[in-house]
């Protein structure tokens, strides 16, 4: 089984063979488009001139790698950060699976076990470790005990809801117009309590109104005093 992601063939390539590249490229899936994430591991490569190993990355110079990720085009829009995060990625990976970053999900005995590592990775939290489960069922065919229950609905069939579900031109403008969609939903959340805004313009008229009755009150009083003195004199 293979990725087929909106990239390049030898990107893809890249990505169906070499774990890492695949780690990477879900890591720095972030404010960015996924096309420039994932073939970011790719255009690593060649800038390198070979494919890096994990150790590579772990002990290479954290300036220096940022500034290979800074070349124009620069593979992610904060290129510094990032290159931080793939570095802590692989240096977690040296540390904990010896380097090997198949090991991360190739030895999961469960569904449970194996979101429990890809959360754990830098750069992965729960919801992405969830897609990444995902993906890996349903497109590597990586399927431990209970992998769609550790995925959430990001592992049910069927589904068009995040990169899991990519894989031509077609299931990508659905993942798209399902994006779009929540984007939409999120914008309009605050209209969802009828007449609150209504409600927070009269609590401002209203306090608007105490504001000037207290206004008046304090004119009044001033005034009351003014008359005691003449009075008194």
């Amino acid at each position: 089984m293979t990725i087929s992601m909106p990239v390049e063939p030898d990107a893809n390539d890249l990505l169906s063979r070499d774990p890492l590249a695949l780690l990477i490229g879900m890591l720095l899936d972030q404010q960015v488009p996924l096309e420039r994430a994932f073939s970011a591991p790719y255009d690593l490569a060649r800038r390198l001139g070979h494919e890096p190993t994990a150790a590579e990355l772990a002990d290479y110079d954290p300036e220096a790698l940022a500034a290979v990720f800074a070349e124009r085009p620069a593979l992610h829009r904060y290129p510094k950060s990032m290159a931080a995060r793939v570095q802590a990625l692989s240096q977690l990976i040296v540390a904990r699976y010896g380097g090997d970053a198949s090991r991360v999900w190739g030895d999961a005995a469960s569904g449970a076990e194996l979101r429990q590592r890809v959360a754990e990775l830098p750069g992965f939290g729960a919801q992405k470790a969830q897609i990444f489960v995902a993906l890996l069922g349903k497109q590597l065919g990586v399927q431990p005990p209970g992998w769609r229950e550790a995925a959430g609905t990001f592992g049910e069939p069927g589904t068009f809801c995040s990169v899991a579900d990519i894989c031509d031109e077609d299931s990508l403008g659905r993942v798209r117009a399902y994006k779009q969609q929540l984007k939409a939903a999120a914008k309009g959340a605050p209209d969802k309590t009828p007449g609150g805004t209504a409600q927070a313009a009269g609590g401002t008229a209203q306090a608007a109104g105490s504001t000037a009755q207290a206004a008046g009150s304090t004119a009044q009083a001033a005034g009351g005093g003014t008359k005691a003195k003449a009075k008194s004199r």
